[in-house]
């Protein structure tokens, strides 16, 4: 029996003993992150462009699908008014960019079957092999709609979405309870992102791209929690990494009862994945300014300062040896063991308690 089946679907349960110190730890997090990202304002709409970017490019890489991030990031920085060096973008890219836009936001807009098969529309506008051309815009046909995997010959079934003839039906319900529940004290509103992911998944409307509408479902009720630090975090990315777990704890979930609170424990844990991500972005980036604002850079040839940043940047974590050195910055043995040399002199690295071939130099 799947979730859809039970008696009192859509009526979910969850352990909010479970879920609360969950919720305190994310919330706390989220708050230091608007806190760090005020601090950095100067870096605001640069971070907004590469998280965006981000959650487009791993939405669809979750799906399989490999994205030009040079297009997409031209049409956002258009639409977002950032001037970089101009790419050549494509319809795909400037429809990726407008429905993630709108989603975050348009956080006021109703959610409803004209807006989310608009952005199935547009999703699915650009260039299409042959093999797999979708109608985007519309309601999948009425073919059982299932989740498989595996040879054909020998197919794993993961999931069966409710069928056609019930599909407007549960889609009625499920904006409704969208819409009614966006300002409503008594759901916590990432418990309400949670569900509404493992819900739209769940009914599964469309022919194709169901897990990337999801995601902007997801985006734009995390983004009604919280307008500004959605544009700071990606969790498509922090999905990506953990992509197995996704699926295996959507489909233990989908096979299961109305008690979700295992998909929501992960949901949040994910979240908080990927608010942590950025936190520790910040803290490199803060790092690297303090760093350089503290040293004479004009001390150093490009070499150095090229490899310095690879450093700051997270690079190298257990330090670099002159053989790193001599490929990273393109230069002879002897004059990587003489700049490694002259950067410890100087006070730029300290050298590792490691010695002889071993020896390695790490920031000071």
């Amino acid at each position: 029996m799947w979730i859809w089946q039970q008696q009192n679907w859509p009526n979910f349960t969850w352990d909010a003993a479970v879920l609360a110190p969950l919720l305190r730890d994310l919330s706390y997090n989220q708050g230091l992150l608007v806190g760090r990202m005020g601090v950095q304002s100067a870096q605001q709409k640069q971070q907004a462009l590469d998280t965006l970017l981000a959650n487009i490019i791993y939405s669809s890489a979750i799906e399989g699908e490999k994205l030009n991030a040079f297009s997409v990031r031209s049409s956002l920085a258009k639409k977002l008014n950032i001037n970089e060096q101009p790419y050549p973008t494509t319809v795909q890219s400037d429809n990726l960019a407008e429905i993630m836009l709108d989603a975050i936001n348009n956080t006021d807009s109703p959610l409803n079957l004209e807006r989310v098969l608009n952005w199935h529309r547009l999703l699915f506008a650009g260039e299409q092999s042959l093999f797999t051309k979708i109608e985007g815009g519309q309601l999948r046909g009425d073919e059982p709609m299932q989740v498989v995997s595996g040879r054909l010959d020998k197919p794993v079934l993961h999931f069966t979405a409710p069928p056609k003839e019930r599909v407007n039906k549960e889609l009625s319900l499920f904006f409704s309870w969208f819409n009614k529940t966006q300002n409503e004290p008594q759901i916590d509103p990432f418990i309400r992102a949670a569900i509404a992911h493992l819900w739209f998944v769940t009914i599964h409307p469309l022919e194709d791209g169901n897990g990337r509408i999801t995601r902007l479902i997801t985006d734009l009720a995390l983004a009604q929690e919280h307008a500004e630090s959605i544009r700071f975090y990606a969790m498509s990315v922090a999905i990506l990494e953990d992509r197995k777990s996704y699926y295996e704890v959507l489909e233990a979930t989908q096979r299961g009862d109305l008690c979700i609170t295992q998909w929501v424990k992960w949901f949040l844990c994910t979240l908080n994945n990927a608010i942590h991500h950025t936190l520790n972005n910040i803290e490199q980036t803060i790092f690297k300014t303090n760093y350089w604002a503290s040293k004479d850079q004009t001390k150093l040839g490009e070499q150095q300062v090229k490899v310095l940043n690879k450093l700051l940047d997270g690079q190298f974590e257990q330090g670099i040896s002159a053989s790193q050195y001599q490929k990273v910055a393109k230069v002879s043995r002897a004059t990587a063991t003489r700049h490694l040399s002259d950067l410890q002199t100087l006070g730029f690295l300290t050298k590792t308690a490691a010695g002889g071939r071993s020896t390695r130099y790490k920031i000071a």
